[in-house]
């Protein structure tokens, strides 16, 4: 009976490790930002990467009682779409081994920053953004296919 018990804690842990090892190399799969208020679906987009977003913590807004739109873009077209559903990088392409570069849009300031994705081990993506020479980041947790 211990035999058995062990024996099944051992393939819950080998299915645990196997989804972060499929996330080890790639950041393919669902992310949550660093404070927790949105999750990204990061998917192939030919050569490149495309990151979605899919999930808010907040999808209604208090103040209007509808979806949160992309209120600061600076397109005025774009200006009424939720923010739940907008793609905020479609071009990110290798850069180096476990790094990905392109540009990424961010709803909270309606600004497009030259960014970068970094695996920074099993279940932790390190995104960041940079203006000039000031840069800054967060670190996003592996949240499922």
């Amino acid at each position: 009976m211990v035999r058995f018990g062990l024996a099944a804690a051992l393939l819950v842990s080998l299915a645990g490790s196997s989804a972060m090892a499929q996330t080890a190399g790639t950041p393919i799969g669902t992310w949550l930002t660093q404070a927790g208020d949105a999750k990204i679906k990061i998917s192939k987009c030919g050569a490149a990467l495309c990151g979605k977003i899919v999930w808010l913590r907040n999808e209604i807004d208090p103040q209007t009682g509808r979806p949160a739109i992309d209120d600061k873009n600076p397109i005025p077209a774009l200006v009424g779409r939720p923010v739940k559903g907008i793609t905020i990088f479609n071009d990110m392409r290798p850069s180096a081994p476990g790094k990905w570069s392109g540009q990424i849009y961010n709803a909270d300031d309606g600004k497009t920053y030259i960014s970068s994705l970094l695996m920074a081990g099993p279940g932790v993506l390190r995104v960041e953004g940079c203006v000039g020479a000031i840069c800054g980041g967060e670190t996003w947790s592996f949240a499922g296919k």
